[in-house]
């Protein structure tokens, strides 16, 4: 706020809680910039309502709460702030990935209920890590530092694209083996970014073959609903499915089926399909890890996005290109 207040007035709308839409809608009616939260809706409604609108700063990496084709019809720039919350939500994507293998929360709920009466052999027994498989579908910047942490467990990374989602029920896209090293590179057995050695692989040949999952693609028209009741029967009896993206990236219905029919051995999500709703039967299963959406909840991160934010909308008041434009 002292930042900004350095170039202009600026009023807040809430400081705790989502903003009301009826105060949405009056805020923006005089207002030359927005900063706004994933849980703000800034559809065709809000923008048209901002007749002053210069810049709309989401203070996330993904923008799926705003209609930026409304937003650049209007001239208006919309930004984002990548990478200041990549390593954060790595970490939570690790947290869960953990917690659900080595049944933590279960094993912690387990001692507080006086059940713990002495070591067992076989108690709770979960599952190593050692020698699996990661599969990352979306190998952008989040999802390049979740493989990265897997070189420490032992793992083998394969990992999708965008194409790969795109192209997932194309027959011949389907036979793809190898990779590219760089864009105009030769083709090549694995991929190394970030100085980690990747195998690119099909979409279904990623269900297939990985011990967990790791979602890190937007929520687009081609990503929802991605994990399916056909993505799951794909998927290995003994696989866990850890969601940091966006909630309905999957099919939630069809996770509670898969669980129930033992389709998979669990889940771990931070992110849910009807947010802040959760469907119910997950909330009952000691194979489920559930987070109320705290990927980037750390001070550091969580700071930085807001003063990345409000950098974005500085840049596109005081008459620059914004350095984090979105574009349509």
């Amino acid at each position: 706020m002292s930042r900004l207040g350095e170039i202009c007035d600026y009023r807040v709308g809430a400081t705790q809680g989502e903003l009301p839409r009826e105060a949405l809608l009056a805020g923006v009616c005089d207002a030359d910039g927005l900063v706004c939260l994933l849980t703000d809706t800034i559809d065709r409604e809000v923008i048209e309502a901002g007749s002053k609108l210069r810049v709309i700063a989401n203070v996330a990496v993904g923008y799926n709460n705003i209609d930026v084709a409304a937003a650049h019809e209007r001239g208006i720039f919309v930004t984002n702030t990548p990478g200041v919350l990549t390593e954060a939500t790595a970490d939570l994507t690790w947290a869960l990935i953990l917690a659900v293998t080595r049944r933590v929360v279960e094993s912690d709920a387990f001692l507080r209920a006086g059940k713990f009466t002495g070591w067992d052999f076989d108690m709770l027994l979960g599952s190593g890590l050692t020698g699996k498989t990661l599969g990352v579908v979306g190998y952008g910047r989040i999802g390049r530092a979740v493989a990265r942490r897997a070189t420490g467990f032992g793992m083998a990374v394969i990992y999708c694209g965008r194409d790969d989602i795109a192209y997932r029920d194309d027959p011949q896209h389907n036979t793809l083996t190898v990779t590219r090293q760089a864009a105009t590179g030769p083709l090549t057995q694995s991929a190394r970014i970030d100085g980690l050695a990747a195998r690119r692989v099909t979409f279904n040949q990623l269900l297939e073959h990985s011990d967990i999952i790791s979602l890190h693609v937007p929520l687009a028209a081609t990503t929802k609903h991605l994990i399916n009741s056909a993505a799951f029967a794909k998927m290995k009896s003994s696989a866990y499915l850890i969601n940091t993206a966006r909630g309905p990236v999957i099919d939630e219905a069809a996770l509670v089926r898969a669980l129930q029919q033992g389709r998979i051995a669990g889940a771990a999500l931070d992110v849910f399909e009807h947010e802040p709703a959760v469907t119910t039967p997950l909330l009952e299963m000691s194979n489920v890890i559930l987070l109320p959406h705290i990927g980037s909840a750390t001070r550091e991160t969580r700071t930085a996005m807001a003063m990345l934010a409000v950098e974005n909308a500085i840049d596109a008041l005081t008459g620059r290109n914004p350095r984090n434009p979105v574009v349509p």
